[in-house]
């Protein structure tokens, strides 16, 4: 989403003769700020506070200039010194709110845009950093409900539509908000955009569509916060393993600890046979997520790989146990029991697996 940009107060129109100290420095600051002088613009209101605090304009002003320092604690406490007095008090609630939303405090940020909205309900750029406020702070149902009266005058605003499409997204009405993010990221070739949508659609198992905007999003911005992982998940999940392994290896050289990245190298790698490389990627992901049902099965996999037959059977059990409805580890069992001669044991998991796979196949796509 664009960064907003505070504004100054218009400069007053100062005495044509003889101006005071005062003038001179209002001039001086607003000049330097301005120029982005912040350091001397804020030297100077301070200056002309001392002289006249009661001056509404060089208050909101030095907020300004704090906050575009970013020393946004100090620009909030200017703005509610000038508050009282300030004529027009929803654009300094409004300078408050977008302290808070830069500083990160959400929160707070979100309970000022309320305020200013109860006069200027029809503000879509308030909408905008409302919405994203709620949807950042886990209320995406309420930004949606929010933002849905005011989409008709704003379809065409791609930042309104951005916001709408996280807050689809966060509130269950993922195809709506992919579509919406898709429609942002064609027309402004939006990095972000293209990402949360091919990220959702992956979490969709939409495979091939997911690696199409998560592709694009690549292109554009190859910086994007774990792009390359993102990218040799959607690859590998449709069978492209070749693709997938340098993603996944660039993934590994900016962060190590990727527990996707990690856990899907090494599965590349024992499915292969590779099974000596595989192993510390293996134990790597699941040392950063030891609960990961997903970790423990590839592991346990790696294990048959490796001839393990006897402890890939008890990691299994304790999976299936855990999670009886997948079936992945149901298969995987029933072919480690023969290998053990336990053919007993194997038929049962063949039923179990029968079973639940007339089940997948009576509600669609099970669990991958």
């Amino acid at each position: 989403m664009r960064t907003v940009v505070l504004l100054l107060l218009l400069l007053p129109a100062l005495a044509p003769a003889q101006p005071s100290e005062a003038d001179r420095l209002f001039a001086s600051a607003v000049e330097a700020q301005q120029q982005n002088d912040l350091p001397t613009a804020i030297a100077d209101y301070g200056k002309l506070l001392k002289l006249r605090p009661k001056m509404v304009e060089a208050r909101v002003n030095l907020g300004a200039a704090l906050a575009q320092s970013g020393r946004f604690d100090e620009a909030i406490a200017q703005y509610r010194l000038a508050l009282p007095d300030v004529p027009d008090k929803d654009a300094v609630e409004m300078d408050i709110g977008l302290a808070y939303y830069k500083k990160g405090d959400l929160e707070n940020a979100s309970r000022e845009f309320k305020t200013v909205r109860a006069a200027r309900p029809q503000d879509p750029q308030l909408a905008i950093l409302l919405g994203d406020s709620e949807v950042r702070l886990g209320r995406g149902p309420e930004a949606a409900a929010m933002l849905t009266p005011l989409e008709p005058a704003n379809s065409s605003n791609p930042d309104f539509e951005y916001v709408m499409g996280t807050a689809l997204v966060a509130s269950g009405s993922r195809r709506d908000g992919v579509r919406r993010l898709e429609n942002v990221a064609e027309s402004t070739q939006s990095a972000d955009a293209y990402l949360l949508a091919g990220s959702t659609l992956l979490d969709m198992n939409e495979l091939d569509h997911a690696r199409k905007d998560l592709e694009a999003a690549q292109r554009l911005n190859p910086q994007l916060p774990r792009i390359d992982a993102l990218v040799g998940m959607a690859r590998d999940k449709t069978g492209d393993q070749a693709g997938a392994e340098p993603a996944f290896r660039a993934a590994l050289k900016i962060d190590p600890n990727d527990f996707d990245a990690n856990l899907y190298l090494g599965a590349i790698l024992y499915k292969r046979r590779d099974v000596d490389e595989a192993k510390p990627y293996l134990d790597k992901a699941l040392a950063l997520k030891p609960s990961s049902t997903i970790a423990r099965y590839e592991l346990a996999m790696w294990k048959s790989t490796s001839g393990k037959y006897a402890d890939a059977a008890k990691d299994l059990e304790e999976i299936v146990k855990e999670d009886p409805g997948w079936l992945e580890p149901h298969v995987e069992l029933a072919t480690v029991y023969y290998r053990l001669h336990r053919p007993a044991d194997g038929a049962k998991e063949r039923e179990i697996v029968a079973k639940l796979t007339a089940e997948q196949q009576s509600k669609g796509p099970g669990k991958q």
